[in-house]
């Protein structure tokens, strides 16, 4: 436990980068996702699949760089179907991109193409909704992907602690328990509720639906990493982060809760228009 509260010290100057926003957080969104590929696609290394790193790499710059027009955050005009569009074709580009690399059948399989594929929408897409968020006028509203997801997770850890009983997932993480679950989403709702009453008052019942939806969101992410990792007979994704793993095992949880934080803007905002 000590080793996680030194590390989640270190980490809490990132929230700077969530304060100053724009090219910031655009350039942490980019580098988390390089880095989140990266281990992903190392990880199935241990299975003998071989995503294309290349491509990964491309893709996920290709991706934020449809992003440079938006400029700062205070001018930032949110356009969602403008938005909508370039994601569908370069969601077209990253799956053909993907299937063409498994052509060559005598040097590659199909799992090759499919975990390339997979890796892409699974973290450079899922971490781009944070840069997504960063354009609308609703920019307080990242703040709500952090908390959901590390107050879920903290408030789990804790609930579950004292209280834990009944595994909640025991073939993907044996330590989570339904108590602490429930816990972790009652505390992410309740801070996220507490931060809308404080910045935005006139949105604090959608932060505090946002904290449960995005803890449940956070707690899945979290999960699905896991399924990932035991799949692929690993214990953390990278060691860059004493006490927490690499990368993908801190943020694992974020950017799951982001896509959902985005668009329940866009559904309750108006920038659907519908």
């Amino acid at each position: 436990m000590k080793t996680r509260i030194i590390s989640g010290l270190i980490m809490a100057p990132l929230l700077i980068v969530l304060y100053l926003g724009g090219w910031f957080l655009w350039a942490a969104a980019l580098l988390i996702a390089i880095m989140g590929l990266h281990e992903f696609y190392k990880g199935w290394n241990n299975l003998n699949v071989h995503p294309s790193n290349e491509i990964g790499y491309i893709m996920t710059v290709l991706l934020f760089v449809t992003a440079i027009p938006y400029g700062s955050r205070e001018s930032a005009v949110p356009q969602f179907y403008e938005n909508m569009m370039v994601i569908c074709i370069w969601m077209f580009l990253a799956a053909a991109a993907g299937m063409i690399y498994g052509w060559k059948i005598d040097r590659r399989g199909p799992y090759d193409a499919v975990a390339t594929v997979t890796g892409l929408v699974y973290i450079p897409f899922f971490t781009y909704h944070m840069v997504l968020i960063d354009m609308t006028e609703y920019i307080l509203f990242i703040w709500i992907v952090v908390i959901a997801a590390f107050g879920s997770d903290i408030f789990a850890y804790f609930t579950g602690y004292f209280l834990g009983r009944h595994k909640m997932a025991p073939n993907l993480s044996p330590k989570k328990t339904i108590e602490g679950a429930v816990g972790g989403l009652i505390g992410s709702s309740l801070l996220s509720g507490l931060f809308g009453f404080i910045f935005m008052r006139d949105m604090a019942v959608i932060c505090l639906v946002l904290g449960l939806v995005g803890g449940a969101a956070g707690m899945a992410g979290d999960l699905t990493a896991s399924m990932f990792k035991r799949k692929m007979g690993i214990k953390d994704y990278g060691t860059l982060i004493p006490g927490h793993g690499g990368i993908m095992d801190r943020f694992d949880s974020v950017i799951f809760v982001a896509p959902v934080v985005y668009y329940t803007i866009c559904a309750t905002t108006g920038i659907l228009n519908i």
